[in-house]
């Protein structure tokens, strides 16, 4: 038996909410809907800016993780969080949730716990500013044999391409896992960090066991239509998964092709629909499930996250999957 069934690896980020309107992101130059990295002075200006804070633990991965431990899976975390404030209330938090957040609060440096500033417009749709702080330093010293090489499966954040600890961190985990006979995939993350890193994640996207993206993030990796870029996919890829923002997802194994339906809502909150879709995805991979209900798994999760505030499910998620016949 291994100790978990999924272990993420990414950015732990403790993310920062508050509601705002479209003059108010003009007037602040926020770029509406795209997550963006800012710098200290940066972040502490908007972070000031933000009016009915409310914070809870974030990152794309650690949000995938609390919807898996909301199904009831065992999970565990590979993050860095300064001794700070934020950086306990993150590694509590976590726990509290279900997620075995491997590795201790750092003492002493300079950067503090990550955040990310997180507006949320009338239309659900959110512009996130993160200051990545203590998780830009995530090695692969964060890596323990014990933790990687424990995993069935293992979820990469791609964002952690963006600097060169993280990198290696992120392969390092991998190897140990697929190692011990362990499935690892990744999430493309968004279209620039795709812009930024092609090449790595090409080769990813052949070495890996699946690859989740979105419609946007597919045609970057191969600068070209959706079509003629899921087709590449297929080749290179064990697995992939693209959702289509309200549109059926398409998943592609070998031959073998699912279509999963989305049935249409109008979000209150955009925030975490890729992480919980993911979890969903995930979830029914752990547990056997073909590719359309592991799909349709996903799509269920990330209409139940976009149906309130925040980042992660508010409902049991198995009572949910047992309405839509999947379980």
């Amino acid at each position: 038996m291994k100790t978990y069934q999924v272990v993420g690896i990414g950015n732990a980020i403790v993310d920062v909410f508050a509601q705002s309107d479209d003059s108010f992101l003009e007037l602040m130059g926020i770029e509406k809907g795209i997550m963006q990295l800012v710098e200290r002075e940066r972040g502490e200006l908007l972070y000031a800016a933000m009016k009915d804070r409310k914070q809870a633990p974030g990152g794309s991965v650690a949000n995938t993780l609390a919807g898996l431990g909301n199904l009831g899976l065992s999970t565990g975390f590979i993050g860095r969080v300064h001794d700070d404030a934020l950086g306990r209330f993150y590694a509590r938090a976590m726990d509290d949730n279900g997620t075995s957040f491997v590795n201790a609060p750092v003492p002493g440096g300079e950067l503090p716990t990550s955040r990310s500033m997180i507006f949320v417009s009338p239309d659900g749709e959110r512009s996130m500013n993160t200051y990545l702080g203590i998780s830009s330093e995530l090695g692969p010293e964060d890596v323990a044999d014990e933790v990687a090489g424990q995993a069935e499966i293992l979820f990469l954040e791609g964002y952690l391409y963006d600097k060169p600890k993280g990198k290696q961190a992120f392969e390092r985990a991998a190897q140990l896992c697929r190692a011990n006979g362990g499935k690892a995939g990744i999430a493309l993350s968004d279209p620039f960090c795709v812009d930024r890193h092609r090449d790595s994640f090409r080769r990813l996207v052949k070495e890996l066991d699946y690859v989740i993206g979105n419609e946007h993030e597919w045609e970057s990796l191969y600068q070209t239509d959706l079509s003629s870029a899921l087709e590449q996919a297929a080749q290179d890829s064990g697995l992939v998964v693209c959702t289509r923002s309200g549109h059926d997802v398409i998943l592609v194994r070998g031959e073998e092709r699912a279509v999963a339906p989305v049935k249409r809502i109008v979000p209150v909150d955009a925030t975490g629909a890729g992480d919980q879709f993911a979890a969903g995805f995930i979830y029914g991979m752990a547990t056997g499930q073909s590719l359309a209900t592991s799909g349709r798994m996903g799509c269920v999760a990330a209409a139940e996250v976009i149906s309130h505030f925040g980042a992660r499910p508010e409902t049991d998620l198995k009572a949910l999957f047992r309405r839509e016949g999947l379980i």
